[in-house]
């Protein structure tokens, strides 16, 4: 008998209550702890840069990765002018399946799950990057990614206070809506730079498809850590190049990040630092209080799969999803085209049985 090769879904609607019945925070520090296990077996991984296709308005990408027993893509879009047609920048969804069969077990929506599994990363960084006591952070681009992030910091960072800036004053008016009984001090900045004055960590989180330098070298202190997650395309970015030239850059995957992230503005020999030697002890991180450190982050499929294997293990605790035939699975594993004469066959014998 053929191995079933029926598949867990889950929709936008589930992922949802599993995140409400574990709660954001619980949630989130769950994925930031998977994702730092799986960065700790980096070697184990088939990792490659995701595939793009881009359009005048936007980039759609698919993200895979594997190991022995899983392999693991992601589909999403960036398009920054949906919202002005009533769509969401970024949608995603997933899929989750053995190696060793080659059997899709888990089709998840990722847009929620993409925002948390990408604060969850910012927040692993910064706890590895910035200095120990940093407490007010510069969250410059208030849109779909801000909460998470904020909250994010505020729970794995120990971040208390927040300076915010976005050229449109309604996505600031939204998170601070949002954010109102989190226990956060919210403040409001004019201009980028008011934003970044006092501010331990600065995130940038803009949607703008350009090169665009919204954080520039003289805006951040001695001993800043910059959270660069806005860019992740080729022409997109937000920091001044002069700025990561007096800046430890840290990345996910150099040769995606070469590409897609802040440092595609410098040289090809730029030197920068994979973020899971840090983990792993192979580099210090920050080399002292005064230095400015950057995490260049563009979003890695590693950083999914964990975020993924979490969703499809509490899913399967509390029963939540539903099972799909996602992909034919014939009787007889030689005969897929014998599927196209069942029901025509059923059609026959009903008919002469009720003659």
């Amino acid at each position: 008998m053929a191995p079933p090769t029926t598949s867990t879904f889950l929709d936008a609607g589930d992922m949802r209550r599993l995140v409400r019945h574990e709660g954001l925070a619980a949630f989130t520090a769950a994925v930031a702890a998977r994702i730092e296990r799986e960065f700790l077996r980096w070697e184990d991984f088939d990792k490659r840069a995701r595939t793009a296709a881009y359009g005048p308005e936007g980039v759609i990408e698919l993200m895979p990765v594997a190991d022995r027993t899983q392999f693991a893509f992601k589909y999403v879009n960036g398009h920054p002018g949906n919202t002005r047609r009533g769509l969401p920048t970024v949608m995603a969804f997933g899929v989750l399946a053995d190696m060793a069969t080659g059997t899709p077990r888990l089709l998840a929506e990722l847009s929620l799950l993409t925002a948390i599994r990408t604060a969850a990363m910012s927040a692993l960084a910064a706890r590895r990057l910035a200095r120990p006591g940093s407490r007010t952070m510069a969250l410059i681009g208030n849109g779909a990614q801000s909460e998470f992030q904020a909250l994010a910091f505020r729970d794995l960072v120990g971040i208390r206070t927040l300076r915010l800036h976005d050229t449109d004053p309604a996505a600031t008016d939204k998170l601070v809506a949002n954010l109102r009984h989190q226990g956060l001090a919210l403040h409001r900045a004019a201009t980028a730079e008011a934003a970044c004055a006092g501010a331990d960590i600065v995130t940038t989180a803009t949607a703008d498809p350009r090169h665009a330098a919204v954080l520039r070298a003289g805006m951040v202190a001695p001993g800043t850590h910059v959270n660069a997650i806005g860019g992740d395309s080729p022409g997109k970015t937000e920091l001044d190049p002069a700025l990561l030239a007096d800046a430890a850059v840290f990345v996910e995957y150099a040769p995606q990040t070469r590409v897609e992230g802040e440092i595609q503005q410098m040289p090809a020999d730029f030197p920068v630092t994979e973020f899971w030697r840090v983990l792993a002890g192979m580099h210090p991180g920050r080399r002292d209080a005064a230095q400015v450190t950057v995490f260049d982050s563009v979003g890695f499929a590693l950083e999914d799969l964990a975020a993924l294997a979490h969703a499809a293990e509490v899913a399967q605790r509390l029963g939540i999803g539903r099972p799909i035939a996602l992909v034919a699975s014939p009787a007889d594993p030689k005969d897929l085209f014998g599927l196209l004469s069942v029901p025509a066959q059923a059609g026959v014998q009903a008919a002469t049985e009720a003659a």
